[in-house]
């Protein structure tokens, strides 16, 4: 299976080298070649937060 981005546990980042990191917050993934379980018990649908997005007080 392809790596899950829209589950909260999915983090990227890019190193001084410019090679991309990606890892599973739960450790949930395979790591080489770095992927998501088929079905994976740990997927949950990233927030809108997650997403760089932030919400305004009083607004829903």
């Amino acid at each position: 299976m392809a790596v899950r981005t829209d589950c909260r546990h999915y983090s990227s980042r890019t190193v001084t080298s410019g090679e991309v990191v990606q890892r599973c917050r739960v450790d949930a993934a395979e790591p080489m070649p770095f992927a998501c379980p088929e079905g994976c018990l740990f997927f949950e649908p990233r927030s809108i937060t997650d997403a760089g997005w932030s919400r305004e007080p009083g607004s829903h």
